[in-house]
């Protein structure tokens, strides 16, 4: 089964995009500490870091030098954290991309292989609060094929802030809400943490949006500006087909809903609270219309069964 949540989001960062450039210049006349570039500006947690080139030839090995540390927890597979970050090649000193200049950071599931393995690999274990630098090794960051203005078999040097982490709960909860609309798909109710079953029914899908509560949950109410931790099944109304299950992976995805460019799950989440569990019905024309998109076809109505795990 081919991923699909790319299509979902609108491209952003370097991490899983093209690389987004900056005008940045470093210095390259400072000395690298412990073997890592230095940073000659901007030291502190929550300063844009300005970092020198580095120096010889890079490590070899995945490298994580704790600037400063943090007094929160330690960060583990599976957390949802929210991070502010600059990245530069080692042989360069421009960087290629940085979310402090748009104010704006950047939200992962860790471990879930949203970004590039030197970032999955190189903060487990770091804790809230602190700066770290990550030496990114090619086979652990883009390799031979590089990506946008990063060349092929480039070392990486990220300056990471770890703002905040959240742990994700295995499946949703709470009340039972009757699905007793026999035209609309029945979505199981067990909390294991696997896939619930969806059953679509024979008759024609709705023209309008759906967006059901089967488990609804005491948590915050979810809202355009967040981000939202979730595991979900989707799948095509004609056919029954499934195009996509993130449980079937075991790596939750973290949608910026402000960055969801399929108009019914955005929509479709929007209100909803966190912990719950929701039917969504999204017609063509709150999908992808007349285009088609991998397996699925053109004017295809989507079902999708979507924990809300999180947000951040």
């Amino acid at each position: 089964m081919r991923r699909i949540a790319g299509l979902l989001l609108a491209p952003l960062l370097l991490l899983t995009a093209v690389a987004c450039g900056s005008d940045d210049k470093a210095s390259d006349s400072a000395s690298s500490k412990n073997g890592v570039p230095a940073i000659t500006a901007g030291a502190k947690f929550g300063e844009k870091p300005t970092l020198s080139k580095g120096e010889g030839d890079p490590p070899k090995e995945l490298k994580t030098e704790v600037i400063s540390e943090g007094d929160g927890a330690k960060l583990k597979n599976g957390d949802a954290i929210q991070v502010n970050y600059l990245g530069q090649a080692w042989d360069s000193t421009e960087p290629f991309d940085n979310s402090f200049d748009r104010k704006q950071p950047f939200d992962l599931t860790l471990g879930a292989g949203m970004v590039i393995q030197g970032w999955d690999k190189g903060l487990v274990g770091q804790k809230v609060g602190s700066r770290v630098e990550l030496v990114i090794p090619p086979e652990l960051g883009y390799g031979e094929q590089g990506q946008g203005d990063i060349k092929p078999n480039a070392t990486l040097v990220f300056v990471v802030d770890i703002l905040k982490a959240t742990q994700i709960p295995a499946s949703a909860k709470g009340t039972e809400v009757a699905q007793d609309n026999v035209d609309l798909p029945k979505v199981g109710v067990k909390t294991d943490g696997k896939a619930p079953t969806v059953t679509i029914p024979k008759s024609d899908p709705p023209k309008k949006l759906v967006s059901n509560y089967v488990l609804e949950s005491d948590g915050e109410v979810v809202k355009e500006s967040d981000s939202v931790v979730v595991n979900y099944v989707g799948m095509i109304w004609k056919g029954a087909k499934e195009f996509d299950n993130t449980y079937s992976t075991g790596k939750t995805q973290t949608f910026p809903l402000s960055q969801v460019t399929l108009k019914g799950l955005k929509n479709g989440l929007i209100d909803k609270k966190v912990g719950s569990r929701v039917l969504l019905v999204i017609p063509p024309d709150q999908a992808f219309g007349d285009q088609q998109q991998q397996a699925i076809p053109k004017n295809s109505t989507l079902v999708f069964a979507v924990d809300i795990l999180a947000k951040v």
